[in-house]
This record gives structure tokens, C-alpha cells and sequence, in this order.
């Protein structure tokens, strides 16, 4: 098709005081004079930062995404993005995350550019920046930074996160020396990357390749490996034909993507925060998408990736045996193989070739690594917008399991009580978590996966069900039933659990029940509402993101932020 006029050609086409000005202070960062002739500018959404491990060498990659700009004829630009270590921030990264959207979606309609680049990896920053680009709905392709080597320890591979809470819990029980424990630090992260296990920057990224926003194999080859510097190269190259055709990420975001998105979760086992990611991705785009989609799309297909947690292998392991082409291969007619990507081709054109190389770390869907996997989502008195459970990491056995409640009313009573040995709790016990969600933290962190207490750790016990209106780590395991919705802090009956009483979950029938009449939680409402005491929060981002933040079932994104809006800018700057 013919080039359209350029966005860009608005400000650095224009023979007026205003195109001086435009052009003036760009050239000071020594572009010459004949690169404004009209050829796409293209930006580079880099969220590089020396702060989180998964996006340290992004300086190093977006220079290979240049080279590919250049060669096809465009001028790249480089910016910065917020970066959302997983590891570092505090409160919790995903506080974060729709600051990160506003600020990638402000930043592209805000200047100059005709198309964009995204680099980002870890949990939040891959979300964040497609929400962001979605909104604004320029040309976009996605480059995730890749995962890191698999961790090695006395012989053997460590998984990041998985193997952190197994060492942390073996540790408490006695099972492991505390000098073992340390040791293992080192060998864990052995280079630069995101997480090395199924956690949710694998997750992310993989969704991505998925969604049809980034070039074949972008999620599992290796941070250091140079082929993913090649996929920077060719990835450069392709943004500058998709600002010439046009293509924009309302292109790609279909309801067909965003089916393929869920499969793909199910088949790799992915964690339960890509459920909120991809909720609040389609409230930008338009798509209707619901809770129940997860649960109901999810079943078409079983557990195809043998990988932590849900599995024993590592992000390199599926990199050599295929990485994602090979399971969308694998996946057959059950993908949705019409979807289109920004490759230009559909997924099954570019899967039509895959192989799979090894069997141990990708299966068939006759002969899978597990049943059909995903999430799955609870409904019932004590989560009447929803909850959800990750079945692959649960133990079948509490999968169905009725108990006694032990309450926790926020984080800082939970870490004070959990290794009392008088804490009334056993082996049958329910333990429940308030005062977590998006507004009681604020940010619906990652604590879902509640460690154990210690008396029962000792005792042998290696699992309970758990209950909460947090999140936890794509990277951990158990039975734990996270995302309760509507959250305690927003009022939901998670609020007016007391310890003692029963609940009862029935997961293959999707529900969860809080067995207390409706005349004693009347009453306890009544003084609930009467205790409540005003927030803490008075300020700043806490206090629009706490005014303004929908429910887990909603995506957690702020309520003036859904739908997209336009890359249109009318006014001049001078």
C-alpha cells in the first residue's frame, strides 16, 4: 500500500517556526538534516534500569533494534519507560503498573513518532507497556527482554522463585540448614533475564508471542543469547514496514488473540497475574473478555509444558525443545490459527514448520504433560465477583476440602501470629488473608501464597488451602485461592470471616462457600462498617490509584483508563 503522511512530518516537516524548533533541538542529539525527509521516525520504549536484573542489558538490545530501524530505512529514537522491578519495589510492583501504562501512552501520543518499539520483561513492565501502546494505538511490536540461564545448585537445576520457596520452607521445618539455604542465592540468578521458571515475566512474554505482538520465539530465547539480539535486529526492521502498512495493535488484539492468550496460558501452566493483565489489556482494546473465558477457553486444551512450577524444567530447556512456536504446533486446530500477528503472517503460518525437539519439556495434546490446566474460577457467597486457583500447582487431594477458618486481618497480623505455637490451626485448617486487594495494600501484592506456620511445617505438613484477595508469585505453588473479588477493604463478605468458621471449597465445581448464615454476617457487617477507619493514604499516586482502581475481576486497572484513546494531538507547543 502507499505511505500514508507521516505523524512525525507534523512537527519536523513543517518550513515555520515551529518545524525549526522541532527540528533544531532533535538535531543537537546528532541526527543530520537529510534524515527528515519523511521517513518513519520510530521510538524505542526502553525501561532499562540497573535496579531489576530482568532489564539490565536493554541499553545493549535496543541498540540492535537501531541497526534493523536504520537498515529499513527509519530513524529510531530512543526514550525511557518506567521500570517495575519485581524484586525491588515496595510496596508491591503492580502498585505501579497503570502508572507505567499512563506514562508509555502519554509518552507515544505526546511526540513525535509514527510507530514504537517496546523492550520490557519482568512481571509488570510487559503488561504495563502494552496497555499503554493498546491505548494510544500506534504501530507496536513487542521485544521482551528474555529469560535468564536455569540456576544451578550442587549439580542440580533451581528454578528462580520455585525453588525459593521450597528452600524457605524446607529451612522452617528443619529440613534444610540455613547455610544451604544462603549457598543457593548466588547459583539462582546466574545472569541477566527474567525469571527462568514459568513465573509471569515467562508468562508475559509467552502471552505476547501469543497475542501476535512480537516476532516468533521473542519469549523463550535467552537473555544472553545472541539470537535475541538478531530478533532486536529483524525486529527494527519489521516496525518500520508496519508504520508504512499501517498495522496497529487494534489489528492484532482481537478476540481471536486474545482466546489464543488463554490458550496459551493453560497449555504452559502460566501464573494466575496474566488473569488480570490480559482483563485490563482488553478493556484498552474494546475486546469483551470475562473471568469465566479463562475457565471455559482454558479446558480446550491441556498442560503442554513441562516447566516449574507446574512441572521440573526451565526457560531454557523449552528455548532448545521449540520454545512457543512449537506448542502453538502442538496446540493444532485447537489455536486459533487465522489470528493475525505483526509478523504480517497468521500464527499458523508462522507455526506451520515448528518442531518440538524434546518430549520431556513439550508434550501433545494425546499424550500431555498434564490434564487441562489454566485457571480455574470460583463463584459463591464468600466470592461473588469470583476467585481464582491454579490447579496444575495445587495438591489434588485439597482440591475438594472443607475446613475451619484461621483469619488473618491484614499482612502484619499474619507475620506476627503465623509461628505462634499457640496459633489454632492443623493440618485441616483454611487459612485466610484480608485487607490485600488493590485498595487494602494498596496494589494487590504477590503474598497470596502464604507460608505455613511453623508448628505444622515441623509436623510434616507441606500444603493447606488458602485464601486471599492477593495475588501471589507466577513462580510459586499450593492450594491457594487468590484474586477474591470484591476484595475486603471494598467491603466483600472476605471481610466478615472470623476465625472458626467453616468454609467450604469444591474446586471441580467451581465453588466456594463461607458456612454462616445471613443473619450473622448482616450483624457483622453492621460492625464492620461501623469500625471502618478513613485511609492513610492522602496523597500522590497512592490516593488516585486507591480512588480510582476496579476489582480483580475487572483487571485491575483504573476506571478512567479503560478504553483507548487516540494518538491525535492538535495543539502546538510554542
Amino acid at each position: 500500500m502507499a505511505d500514508k503522511p507521516r505523524r512525525s512530518q507534523k512537527s519536523y516537516g513543517k518550513i515555520d517556526r515551529d518545524g525549526f524548533i522541532h527540528r533544531s533541538w532533535i538535531k543537537a542529539t546528532g541526527l543530520p538534516e537529510h534524515v527528515f525527509d519523511g521517513r518513519p521516525i520510530i521510538g524505542i520504549a526502553n525501561t532499562w534500569s540497573e535496579l531489576v536484573t530482568c532489564q539490565v542489558h536493554l541499553r545493549e538490545l535496543a541498540g540492535f533494534v537501531k541497526r534493523g530501524v536504520w537498515e529499513a530505512g527509519g530513524v529510531p529514537i530512543e526514550f525511557p519507560a518506567m521500570s517495575l522491578p519485581e524484586t525491588q519495589m515496595r510496596p508491591t510492583a503492580m502498585l505501579f503498573r497503570n502508572l507505567l501504562a499512563m506514562e508509555v501512552e502519554e509518552s507515544i501520543r505526546a511526540n513525535p513518532i509514527d510507530g514504537v518499539v517496546l523492550l520490557g520483561g519482568c512481571d509488570k513492565t510487559t503488561p504495563g507497556l502494552l496497555m499503554g501502546a493498546a491505548s494510544v494505538d500506534l504501530p507496536a511490536i513487542f521485544v521482551s527482554s528474555g529469560p535468564m540461564l536455569n540456576g544451578k545448585f550442587r549439580g542440580q537445576d533451581i528454578g528462580s522463585g520455585t525453588d525459593v520457596w521450597r528452600f524457605s520452607e524446607e529451612v522452617r521445618a528443619g529440613d534444610m540448614s540455613l547455610a544451604d539455604f544462603m549457598a543457593a542465592e548466588s547459583g539462582m540468578s546466574r545472569s541477566a533475564g527474567t525469571c527462568n521458571t514459568m513465573g509471569t515475566a515467562s508468562t508475559m512474554s509467552a502471552i505476547v508471542e501469543a497475542l501476535g505482538m512480537s516476532l516468533p520465539h521473542n519469549s523463550a530465547l535467552p537473555a544472553v543469547d545472541a539470537r535475541r539480539r538478531v530478533l532486536a535486529h529483524v525486529t527494527g526492521n519489521r516496525i518500520v514496514q508496519m508504520v508504512k502498512d499501517d498495522v496497529k495493535p487494534s489489528d492484532i488484539l482481537t478476540r481471536a488473540a486474545f482466546e489464543n492468550a488463554i490458550l496459551m496460558h493453560a497449555a504452559i501452566g502460566g501464573s494466575t497475574n496474566a488473569v488480570v493483565h490480559l482483563l485490563a489489556l482488553a478493556g484498552r482494546v474494546g475486546v469483551a473478555l470475562d473471568l469465566h473465558d479463562f475457565d471455559e477457553i482454558a479446558r480446550e486444551v491441556p498442560l503442554l509444558v513441562n516447566l516449574m512450577p507446574s512441572g521440573k524444567y526451565l526457560m531454557e530447556d523449552l528455548c532448545y525443545a521449540g520454545g512457543i512456536p512449537a506448542v502453538m504446533a502442538e496446540m493444532g486446530e485447537l489455536f486459533r490459527r487465522e489470528a493475525v500477528t505483526v509478523s504480517g503472517k497468521t500464527q499458523g503460518e508462522l507455526c506451520a514448520d515448528a518442531k518440538v525437539w524434546n518430549r520431556e519439556v513439550i508434550g501433545t495434546v494425546a499424550a500431555p504433560v498434564g490434564p487441562s490446566s489454566g485457571v480455574w474460577v470460583l463463584k459463591g457467597n464468600l466470592c461473588p465477583d469470583g476467585a481464582i486457583l491454579k490447579p496444575s500447582a495445587a495438591t489434588p487431594e485439597l482440591l475438594t476440602h472443607r475446613g475451619k477458618a484461621v483469619v488473618f486481618e491484614d499482612i502484619e497480623d499474619y507475620h506476627a501470629r503465623i509461628d505462634d505455637p499457640d496459633l489454632p490451626a492443623d493440618a485441616t485448617s483454611i487459612l485466610v488473608l484480608k485487607g490485600c486487594g488493590p485498595k487494602g495494600y494498596p496494589g494487590m501484592p504477590e503474598v497470596g501464597n502464604m507460608a505455613l506456620p511453623r508448628k505444622l511445617l515441623e509436623a510434616g505438613v507441606r500444603d493447606m488451602v488458602r485464601i486471599s484477595d492477593a495475588r501471589m508469585s507466577g513462580t510459586a505453588y499450593g492450594t491457594v485461592i487468590l484474586h477474591v473479588a470484591p476484595e475486603s477493604e471494598a467491603g466483600g463478605p472476605l471481610a466478615l470471616v472470623q476465625t472458626g468458621d467453616e468454609i467450604e471449597f469444591d474446586g471441580p465445581n467451581r465453588k466456594l462457600e463461607l458456612l454462616v448464615d445471613a443473619a450473622e454476617l448482616g450483624r457483622r457487617r453492621t460492625a464492620w462498617e461501623a469500625a471502618r477507619q478513613p485511609s492513610k493514604y492522602d496523597r500522590g499516586w497512592y490516593r488516585l490509584y486507591i480512588d480510582t482502581v476496579m476489582q480483580a475481576d475487572k483487571g485491575v486497572d483504573l476506571d478512567f483508563l479503560v478504553g483507548k484513546s487516540t494518538a491525535d494531538v492538535t495543539r502546538e507547543s510554542h
